[in-house]
């Protein structure tokens, strides 16, 4: 598929957007699978959390690649707001006492699932601190079909702490 006449491109004068074009056809051909491969394994090799040793790293190495590529590239730095927690705590307190690890064991043949020293706890980045002790119900994916159908088993949420599956309504 030939791509469209430049002076076609919404926006960009005739000249601007021929250089657009020339810049989109040297972009595709930069990419191929394994090296795709390869660059998703460098940039997945430890975890990056923003501000993380390797989260700079990871941008540094970027701006080389970029750089290679012939791309005028630089690093912006900013200043977000990542609360990260001091304590976690997650526990059944009835029928049966049960205290979460909130920590996977890691992944049999999967170099990166056991770097836990480098890993963030797990945790919800903008939620509240609180203690809240309420009932439990599971609701699939929290959606509304999913409430619907708890509702017609008479299952209540109202003052229930919700479980859902991530997945299916927000992501």
């Amino acid at each position: 598929m030939a791509p469209a006449p430049a002076a076609d491109l919404r926006g960009y004068s005739t000249d601007a957007a021929k250089a657009e074009r020339e810049w989109e056809a040297k972009l595709r051909a930069i990419p191929s699978p394994d090296s795709l491969r390869e660059y998703m394994r460098h940039l997945s090799a430890r975890p990056h959390h923003v501000g993380s040793a390797y989260d700079k790293d990871n941008a540094e190495w970027l701006l080389a690649k970029f750089k290679s590529f012939g791309l005028e590239a630089r690093i912006e730095t900013f200043d977000v707001l990542f609360p990260t927690p001091k304590e976690r705590v997650v526990e059944l307190v009835a029928p049966t006492k049960f205290v979460a690890k909130l920590q996977e064991p890691p992944v049999p043949g999967d170099p990166t699932s056991g770097q836990q020293a480098e890993q963030l706890p797990t945790y919800n980045a903008y939620s509240i601190d609180g203690d809240v002790t309420a009932p439990l119900v599971y609701v699939n994916y929290g959606v509304p079909a999913d409430y619907e159908r708890l509702e017609r088993m008479g299952i209540s949420v109202k003052g229930a702490i919700v479980i859902a599956r991530y997945f299916g309504s927000w992501r």
